[in-house]
């Protein structure tokens, strides 16, 4: 799904004056979303050349669609007031579980619901279910959280106000208002803790950070990006994970699968022409699962006297299969130094956090 938007923001096609007024007048002029406005589905056939190296679909293939998804929603209710036309911009990504595999021949269902807006943000919780066409079996296969901010055509760095949506009851929209808050203080601290990269060293050892951390340059072209020239977020997120991919079979030679995203926080914008470095390095191994933290820097590659930004961040948790798909142990990371005995302790702490809220969870629905 596509549409074309010349940049003074207004339509290419000529409309019946009496029609978009019929329109405006049922949009209520940024009155409370309908149900309609507020919900979206995707769904889309899995192809071979979505799969990974062993025949699964690609973990970024279903970030990228997941983000299309949060993207068409969030910014078909945007435009349902008067004003400026605007498009929804992903600003952070919650965390993203992937519960169960999609194959080559499934189709992929991918539903968007926005979920809470504030005066300029709006969330959109996103999940996605496979289907075998052939059985007709579905499963849950993935289940995220987004942000969106809208952006209007005429002027990028312009944020427009977010129409409010119903809720279902005052404890669901209180529950997205707690939900608003800890995303928010999070992004801040998250730019807080920004830190170069440094390169690995000559002849690392093997199972060392060194030794598997991987990086992958990418010149942003026209069709990576929005009508407003910046990347999407589903082609930032995709190489993010090719990158942590690459790191993790790096490191245990074996099958691997991700398991799931932590939040991805999208610091600054990246331009139609820049040259992206996609960075990423093993920060935590647990028992059956590795932590690899990513880093996106951006420059421009037309202006040479821009220095080099850090555009995106992230924590990908990744998991070793044998041949019949049961989670392998994975090898002890080998820690030197202070920094990173610091980013192994942090990535611990994050990893019996979200064993608890596993815990936590199934207890719940049991």
């Amino acid at each position: 799904m596509s549409c074309f938007f010349p940049r003074s923001g207004r339509p290419a096609y000529k409309v019946d004056k009496r029609l978009t007024a019929a329109i405006r007048s049922q949009r209520g002029r940024g009155d409370a979303s309908s149900q309609q406005d507020s919900k979206y589905e995707l769904s889309r056939i899995m192809r071979p050349d979505d799969a990974n190296i062993v025949g699964n679909v690609h973990g970024g293939t279903i970030l990228k669609m997941i983000e299309e998804a949060g993207c068409i929603v969030g910014t078909r209710h945007c435009n349902t007031q008067d004003g400026d036309r605007c498009m929804a911009a992903l600003v952070r990504v919650e965390k993203t579980e992937f519960l169960y595999p999609v194959f080559i021949g499934e189709v992929a269902h991918v539903t968007a619901e926005i979920t809470y807006t504030s005066k300029h943000s709006l969330e959109v919780q996103v999940q996605v279910m496979s289907e075998n066409i052939l059985t007709g079996v579905k499963k849950l296969a993935n289940k995220a959280a987004l942000w969106y901010v809208p952006c209007s055509l005429k002027n990028v760095d312009k944020i427009m106000d977010v129409p409010p949506i119903k809720y279902a009851s005052a404890e669901q929209e209180e529950l997205g208002r707690k939900r608003y808050g800890a995303q928010k203080m999070e992004r801040q601290e998250t730019k807080a803790r920004i830190e170069d990269v440094v390169p690995p060293p000559p002849n690392p050892g093997q199972h060392t950070v060194g030794f598997s951390q991987s990086s992958l340059i990418h010149l942003v072209g026209p069709s990576d990006c929005t009508i407003h020239n910046y990347v999407h977020g589903g082609v930032t997120m995709k190489l993010m994970d090719e990158v942590a991919g690459i790191v993790a079979a790096r490191h245990c030679s074996t099958n691997i699968v991700t398991a799931s995203v932590d939040a991805i926080n999208f610091h600054r914008k990246i331009i139609k022409g820049c040259v992206v470095t996609v960075t990423g390095r093993l920060t935590f191994t647990s028992n059956k699962s590795m932590e690899i933290e990513v880093f996106v820097d951006a420059s421009s590659l037309m202006e040479a006297g821009k220095e080099k930004y850090r555009a995106v961040s992230a924590f990908f948790t990744y998991i070793s299969l044998d041949k019949a798909n049961k989670a392998l142990p994975v090898p002890p990371l080998k820690i030197d130094g202070e920094e990173e005995k610091r980013r192994f302790e942090e990535g611990n702490a994050r990893y019996l956090q979200s064993k608890a809220k596993r815990l936590a969870e199934k207890e719940r629905q049991e």
